[in-house]
């Protein structure tokens, strides 16, 4: 099963009069890059909500957002901290007299301040373990959701993938035609050459198989023709594993694929088989790109 790195997912929960919202969205990355911003109340539970879902979502560069809304504060005073506001005034005058400044304090950018008005401030109860509960299912629920996002994304890859390696055996097939001309030509030409600069007794036609038989082992492809079929192979096999996370594996396997093309085109001295080389290593670009997103 493939499975994207692309993913969203959400999972709202409530626990007396709070409103828990965990928002978790990933992208591609080569390994588990989490970023985290959790309310404070949750902060002491952090390390072990990363290692909840770096566990499940292996890797990807991974926002998770989790935060808190409390009933019980709506419709009361703004819950102001007095103290954080004088102290933040008295350091920005202290700031304006020592540099000169002479300019009004705007209180809107002061209340926007960390710890100035926060609604979870108000709240000084310790987070119950029924609490903490709550905010780990929301967090799991939150996950299934993203990989179920990431299954989805994952199908779409799979069938772009499996097609362009299907289009790549195609043209390797198609190899085989100018591949047989290309032998031919070459000992036409070799002998037409010789024809022209050959003393007049002509040339030692043994001595030419020889050097015939040489030239075209140089430019023999049977061996990348083998090796290409193989990895392709390997590569379909590889992407209809039952468990995630080939995303590596299938990365390393289509360099392999890109190599044997590569040795193709430099030896193929064929006007048709360069075309063909060249339609195989545009199929293998877009299979790159698609691999890139792979768990």
């Amino acid at each position: 099963m493939i499975y994207s790195m692309t993913g969203f997912g959400k999972a709202v929960a409530r626990f007396d009069t709070r409103t828990i919202t965990v928002a978790i969205k990933s992208l591609n990355s080569k390994q588990a890059d989490l970023s985290v911003r959790i309310a404070p109340a949750y902060r002491e539970g952090e390390l072990e909500l990363r290692a909840l879902v770096a566990d499940r979502l292996q890797r990807g560069k991974i926002d998770i957002s989790i935060t808190m809304e409390d009933d019980a504060l709506e419709g009361n005073a703004a819950p102001i901290n007095k103290e954080a506001l004088h102290g933040y005034v008295h350091q920005l005058r202290t700031i304006q007299s020592e540099l000169g400044i002479d300019a009004p304090i705007d209180l809107v950018s002061l209340l926007r301040l960390p710890g100035v008005m926060d609604s979870e401030s108000a709240r000084t109860s310790e987070v119950s373990k029924e609490e903490w509960e709550v905010v780990r299912t929301a967090t799991r629920q939150a996950v299934e959701a993203l990989n179920a996002f990431r299954a989805q994304e994952g199908r779409m890859l799979y069938e772009v993938c499996a097609t362009r390696i299907a289009k790549i055996s195609e043209l390797l097939g198609r190899i085989t035609i100018p591949e047989a001309e290309r032998i031919a030509a070459i000992r036409q030409r070799l002998e037409e050459g010789l024809t022209k600069i050959a003393p007049a007794g002509g040339y030692d036609s043994s001595r030419l198989e020889q050097e015939m038989i040489f030239y075209i082992e140089k430019l023999d492809i049977n061996e990348e023709k083998s090796r290409l079929a193989h990895h392709l192979s390997y590569f379909l096999e590889v992407l209809d594993q039952p468990t995630p996370g080939q995303g590596k594996t299938l990365g390393f396997i289509a360099q392999e694929i890109g190599r044997e093309i590569n040795t193709m085109g430099s030896k193929s001295n064929h006007a048709t088989m360069q075309q063909l080389v060249v339609q195989m290593k545009d199929e293998l670009e877009q299979i790159k790109e698609q691999v890139l997103n792979i768990l």
